[in-house]
């Protein structure tokens, strides 16, 4: 009994160190994630106008603003364009991104200098990337169109078509996004030991055979954290689509980032609930995959 009193006060005032070093992480959750997501959940279940926005009192409506988007003849298509824009960015960007690692990790001459140079389209403002992707696929003066006029070929309209603006804006957000995969794809390998490559080539297996069956497998943890955070920054992408062709035309590009913006504060008369409404559900959708891969991640250490 003497020694647990003795070692009470050095206890609690260990306690109380850990709570001061907590306390500002926790205040910062609060401030920066806790409150804005509460407050995106009752703008979505209230009907706000500019003036109860700012005034407060907006009546309680419950799932009405639920309802409305998804009655919405948008709905449909902008899940498409989300699903499509979603999918078609994760895998071109994660299949350049592994084939740049693999040719990157041989440390040939100039490999650290190119793979720094790869990391220009990741450090440029996404203002200033999709400004240059809008210049280059412009109709008129477009370095892209100038070069399928000099081969012979029709100019296409990439941004103002229906037909090719949603190509237009996903072959942008691949460029932006390869070197973000890139570099955990070769951070990855960079924790791969060589021996086990030297090894594997005793054993007569060839190249490809290294690759798929030790390259990917070992590869297997890092790949899940680089698609889980591309889908997470893909689904919330909208400066991209919005400077190059805010949604359009026709809403042929319009996903769900794009469609809660503009009804939140893209016209004159905004919609705060249902605008909120659909990001919720852009959350719903990244919080589900993040769920999934926590409880991959849990089956793969229990079966290790």
């Amino acid at each position: 009994m003497v020694r647990r009193r003795s070692r009470a006060p050095g206890y609690r005032a260990q306690q109380w160190a850990a709570w001061a070093f907590l306390l500002p992480l926790v205040a910062y959750l609060l401030a920066f994630y806790a409150y804005p997501l509460y407050r995106n959940l009752d703008l979505s279940l209230r009907d706000y106008t500019v003036r109860s926005f700012v005034r407060g009192g907006a009546p309680f409506t419950g799932l009405a603003n639920y309802r409305r988007i998804v009655d919405d003849p948008t709905f449909v298509p902008a899940l498409t364009h989300t699903v499509v824009f979603t999918l078609a960015s994760l895998v071109f960007q994660f299949g350049f991104g592994l084939a740049l690692a693999v040719f990157f990790h041989q440390h040939f001459r100039l490999s650290a200098t190119l793979r720094a140079l790869f990391l220009v389209p990741w450090l440029l403002p996404l203002i200033v990337s999709a400004s240059t992707w809008s210049w280059m696929l412009n109709s008129e003066a477009g370095v892209v169109n100038t070069v399928v006029r000099a081969a012979g070929g029709d100019p296409v309209n990439w941004l103002t078509s229906p037909g090719w603006s949603l190509v237009s804006v996903t072959v942008a957000n691949v460029w932006i996004g390869i070197p973000f995969n890139l570099v955990l794809l070769y951070s990855g390998l960079q924790g791969i030991s060589p021996q086990l490559y030297e090894a594997a080539a005793l054993d007569g297996a060839g190249g490809w055979q290294r690759f798929w069956r030790l390259t990917l497998p070992l590869l297997r943890p890092v790949s899940a954290i680089t698609l889980l955070l591309g889908l997470v920054y893909t689904l919330k992408v909208l400066d991209v689509i919005w400077i190059m062709t805010r949604g359009g035309p026709a809403d042929s590009s319009t996903t769900f980032a794009t469609w809660s913006y503009q009804l939140g504060f893209g016209s004159l008369l905004p919609r705060f609930g249902p605008g909120a409404a659909v990001g919720n559900l852009l959350i719903v959708a990244a919080l589900a995959f993040g769920l999934v891969y926590i409880r991959l991640q849990r089956r793969q250490q229990g079966a290790a």
